[in-house]
């Protein structure tokens, strides 16, 4: 299985590299996860409605070349699962013949309709608002937590 985890932006806090690369590593032995990184766009304070809109699209064509096979992109308004559905998701996935998964996660002001409309699913981790640097980490923390109820292993409480 090929993972690929495209976000807009550069991780700055090394406490969150940390924690990313540990769990890139844990994930190392079920699959091939890579991070792509695409610039994100300067957003000043304010912004208008239009120019929010603008950003999203610069960004959102980015990501999108980013994307390969089974597009998951990580939103609000997405469908809301929980561990053991995450890794029913993957594992079905699999087993439907997807050998490539790329989850998007959008910058600071979300995703574009263009990425919402590509992504064959929409998921939420949450109603709440996550930093989009933190999420990758606690998404890469599910996707080992989802391989690890996969193959019956322990982690999972």
């Amino acid at each position: 299985m090929k993972i690929t985890v495209a976000c807009a932006g550069k991780i700055k806090e090394k406490y969150l590299s940390d924690g990313i690369n540990e769990y890139l590593k844990r994930l190392s032995r079920y699959a091939d996860v890579k991070i792509c990184e695409v610039p994100d766009e300067k957003a000043p304070v304010t912004l208008s409605a239009a120019q929010c809109e603008q950003i999203k699209d610069i960004e959102g064509k980015r990501l999108l070349k980013a994307a390969k096979g089974h597009v998951i992109a990580l939103a609000i308004e997405g469908r809301q699962i929980d561990s053991e559905g995450f890794a029913q998701l993957i594992s079905d996935l699999t087993l439907d013949g997807i050998s490539h998964i790329t989850f998007i996660i959008g910058g600071s002001l979300g995703l574009s309709e263009q990425v919402l409309e590509a992504a064959h699913i929409k998921l939420s981790f949450s109603k709440m608002t996550f930093p989009h640097q933190l999420m990758r980490m606690i998404l890469l923390e599910q996707i080992y937590r989802a391989f690890r109820i996969i193959k019956n292993e322990p982690y999972h409480k």
